[in-house]
């Protein structure tokens, strides 16, 4: 499989990691979408991150689709999406919250990147929903005593989470102040430490 895309991106991080827990081999294209969009064009018409080309030479787009994908190829107790419910839904709101926050964070960079004059009222809506996901996000992690958000093990949640704030915090320096949220801080520190994090991660790169 090859999975395009750079590490700077927490969707396609998010991926990276997962093919790394599950030891799925894989070779890393890490394509801008800016840049080297020609590349990408073939692969998704969309010139989207990131998207994962099967070896059949299919191409698989958006993050929770792709995890889904890999998810069906290991045995269900290797899975990181729980598949039993309540645990099942639970994780995948707390991942699409995760994402949702990473593509408002996305918007909020490419409006200040992309426009001479920015939108006030888009930036602050923006900015208002990050804010809010973030408080949802910090009660419910401080609501729960485990290691990871549901349970023992790391999870698909818990990775979307740490990837996502990583990526804010890189792109939107003073945003956010991790003070304000110490769960999701502590959460977010104790998975950066590991050997996969550190694997599979590069400093943000702005598009030019």
């Amino acid at each position: 499989m090859i999975l395009i895309g750079q590490y700077d991106s927490p969707f396609v991080r998010r991926v990276g990691i997962a093919l790394t827990l599950y030891e799925l081999p894989f070779e890393h294209r890490p394509w801008s979408t800016f840049g080297e969009a020609d590349k990408l064009r073939p692969y998704n018409p969309l010139t989207r991150v990131p998207t994962l080309v099967l070896d059949n030479g299919e191409s698989l787009i958006e993050s929770h689709a792709i995890l889904d994908y890999l998810d069906s190829l290991v045995p269900p107790e290797k899975a990181l999406f729980p598949r039993d419910e309540p645990a099942r839904h639970q994780a995948l709101k707390i991942a699409a919250l995760a994402t949702g926050l990473g593509d408002k964070a996305v918007s909020l960079f490419y409006e200040r990147l992309l426009h001479t004059e920015t939108s006030e009222a888009w930036s602050n809506r923006c900015r208002q929903q990050i804010a809010a996901v973030l408080t949802v996000l910090e009660e419910d992690r401080a609501s729960r005593t485990t290691d990871h958000w549901f349970g023992g093990r790391m999870g698909h949640a818990d990775i979307a989470v740490a990837t996502v704030l990583g990526f804010v915090v890189q792109a939107h320096p003073g945003l956010v102040g991790l003070s304000d949220f110490p769960g999701l801080n502590a959460h977010a520190v104790r998975l950066e430490a590991l050997p996969v994090f550190q694997a599979i991660k590069q400093p943000f790169i702005p598009p030019n």
